[in-house]
């Protein structure tokens, strides 16, 4: 199995040209034979909460149909991150387009204290399956909550998949963590990072991966969008 992380720069509240960039990605991750591709956090806006209200949107926004598409015809899964409506508020969520299959959407079940004036917490894991192969999505903040990867791994996971906006400090804590992490548990760990200014921050990248003995496979640099594939 291919797995493209896509670290890029969001164009600040356009989802427009967000998606124009994000197709290009999808392309790329196609001619590769990609299985999957995951952007970062809220990648269809940009991470930005005080934006959140004004730009959030429904599962059903006919504006991503394209990457239905490009699915069903690349024979690719595809995760986009965006702000989603609900009952009680706004997710940051995680859409998932697989081929010829209805949209699923896991949002984030651990906000961080800054996060809560603006979104609600997500009610449920989810797993996606590709060929056999059981992938559990975390988004951010919640990657580094024990008990989140805990109950992916009850569920049977075998990839851990990290869909994050983080600012230096933070990568720095997360690259430790997830090394031990992945072979604590025996398991491969994946993890997407923005770059550039989002909110009050800059993102610095360094999208990676660690396989189940804790081992660096590959990382992109600080500075610069591209595609990571990562075989499973």
């Amino acid at each position: 199995m291919i797995i493209c992380l896509a670290q890029i720069a969001s164009f600040k509240g356009d989802i427009q040209k967000n998606i124009e960039k994000h197709i290009i990605y999808v392309k790329e991750a196609i001619e590769n034979r990609a299985n999957l591709i995951c952007f970062p956090e809220l990648s269809i806006t940009g991470y930005e909460p005080e934006l959140a209200e004004s730009l959030s949107t429904t599962v059903g926004d006919n504006r991503f149909d394209v990457f239905q598409e490009l699915a069903d015809s690349g024979a690719i899964t595809i995760c986009i991150g965006y702000p989603l409506i609900v009952e009680n508020g706004i997710n940051i969520s995680m859409q998932i387009f697989q081929p010829n299959s209805s949209r699923q959407t896991y949002s984030k079940q651990y906000l961080h204290s800054d996060e809560k004036p603006y979104f609600v917490e997500g009610k449920e894991q989810i797993i996606i399956e590709i060929e056999g192969v059981r992938i559990a999505p975390a988004i951010c903040y919640e990657s580094l909550i024990p008990e989140h990867f805990d109950k992916a791994n009850e569920m049977g996971c075998d990839v851990y998949l990290a869909s994050v906006a983080k600012p230096n400090n933070n990568i720095e804590r997360a690259n430790k963590y997830f090394s031990q992490l992945s072979k604590n548990k025996n398991i491969p760990i994946l993890m997407v990072n923005s770059i550039g200014y989002s909110d009050n921050f800059l993102a610095v990248g360094g999208s990676a991966a660690w396989d189940s003995t804790g081992d660096l496979i590959n990382c992109l640099n600080s500075e610069c969008e591209g595609l990571l594939e990562i075989s499973i």
